[in-house]
């Protein structure tokens, strides 16, 4: 199929291509993909009490299950940054929205944790080079400052998935059960693909490119140890967990069991901290070109997320802020308040991207986000796996203390490994 977007050189600063709109709507409905994966790995926060009365299981138990799903989204980063190194973006996407919907369909049939934990590593797997399709397509065609704008819209694109696995999701779950949303997920998957097929283009790169396979997979774990991706790879591995396990995980179980939110008002409220998770990265981008000095934006953005963290715990009943203010539990309008807060200030994730392009080589920026996307989200596996005992044993706000302590330990990590400058890593 002829498209309509020409192979290019790797774009300079000097040449600064035009973005045009062929361009323009193949990364559009490339990061329909993520939002397909936002929409799947956030569903249990809203549904996962029902979940486990038709799994015959236990919330607890469905929440330490739903790690599988990031476990195998993780350990899939390296492959798939190999292959959009080696082969078509469009074709490597096809691929993985057809394993999507399997597991989509898988979710919807299960009937016990079996087939549960099953769907969601097949879901994981199949929704790993979600996010970086659009993200490859975009480095390799636009420029550093250009791509520093276009993935903050792609997460904030992204991130309209969270906006359905909200009020929408809820009002699903109400009225015709969590399997409709997974049936719904199927269909959407369908659905992109076929845009995918039509719109997006078919080049690849040269076979003189190619190395021997297990040298490039073994070159992403070099760069995600590389003194200049060190620090990031550290930031990346809370920044974007706290993110997930909170608002795909406890946030829902903290308003209804906690706050005692009906289904539908927890969705409202979720609803308002994922406005904030899909405005915050474009507005990271717009705040970092015109105030610069990304490191201590990055630095500062997390520690006063964490402090948030910790004050919503504390809000808790018979915490120590509600006591403070001579209450039982700190109401509602307290928690939607810290939540969209933490929202603007979480969601950094374009200035990671951004600063992870700007030390790589152009050949090599799929394999170098493939090792950031892993950090991402295998410490989103080991954050939910972690929380989950936590929950059980000392209940909700120990696990929002403990979130906030891995990301301000994070945080200070990456600023003392990261520097002003650094040189571009060697492949």
């Amino acid at each position: 199929m002829n498209s309509a977007i020409e192979p290019l050189p790797a774009p300079t600063e000097t040449t600064a291509p035009r973005v045009g709109v062929a361009l323009m709507a193949a990364m559009v409905v490339l990061t329909c993909g993520h939002v397909l994966s936002n929409l799947l790995r956030t569903t249990p926060a809203v549904a996962i009490d029902v979940m486990a009365v038709d799994l015959h299981s236990t919330a607890q138990k469905l929440a330490a299950l739903t790690a599988a799903y990031h476990f195998s989204f993780a350990m899939c980063q390296i492959p798939i940054g190999v292959a959009l190194d080696r082969y078509s973006i469009r074709n490597v996407s096809l691929v993985l929205f057809a394993g999507t919907l399997v597991g989509a369909c898988m979710a919807a049939l299960s009937q016990g944790s079996a087939s549960f934990l099953l769907a969601q590593i097949i879901m994981g797997m199949a929704t790993s080079g979600m996010l970086l399709c659009p993200m490859a397509l975009a480095a390799k065609r636009l420029t550093p400052a250009q791509f520093g704008l276009w993935s903050g819209l792609i997460l904030s694109l992204g991130n309209g998935g969270l906006l359905l696995s909200s009020a929408p999701l809820a009002f699903v779950v109400e009225h015709w059960g969590w399997r409709s949303g997974f049936w719904l997920s199927g269909v959407a998957a369908c659905a992109v693909a076929l845009l995918v097929l039509l719109i997006v283009p078919n080049d690849k790169p040269p076979a003189s490119t190619r190395r021997a396979l297990l040298t490039e997979m073994t070159t992403v774990l070099r760069l995600g140890v590389s003194p200049a991706l060190r620090g990031i790879v550290i930031l990346a591995f809370v920044s974007l967990a706290v993110q997930i396990v909170l608002r795909g995980l406890w946030a829902g179980p903290w308003l209804m069991n906690l706050k005692a939110l009906s289904r539908i008002e927890a969705g409202n409220v979720l609803l308002l901290f994922t406005i904030a998770l899909v405005l915050a990265p474009t507005l990271s981008g717009v705040v970092d070109r015109r105030l610069g000095h990304r490191r201590l934006l990055l630095l500062g953005s997390q520690l006063l997320a964490a402090a948030l963290f910790v004050a919503m715990a504390l809000g808790g009943p018979g915490q120590p802020l509600s006591v403070l203010f001579g209450v039982a539990i700190m109401p509602v309008p307290f928690d939607i308040g810290v939540l969209v807060l933490i929202g603007f200030l979480i969601c950094v994730q374009p200035l990671i991207y951004a600063m992870t392009r700007q030390v790589v080589p152009a050949e090599h920026v799929g394999k170098a986000l493939s090792a950031v996307n892993l950090s991402f989200f295998l410490g989103t596996a080991v954050m939910q796996s972690a929380t989950s005992p936590i929950a059980a044993a000392f209940g909700l706000p120990a696990v929002l203390i403990a979130m906030a302590a891995m990301l301000a330990t994070g945080a200070v990590a990456f600023y003392i490994l990261t520097s002003p400058a650094k040189s571009r890593v060697s492949a």
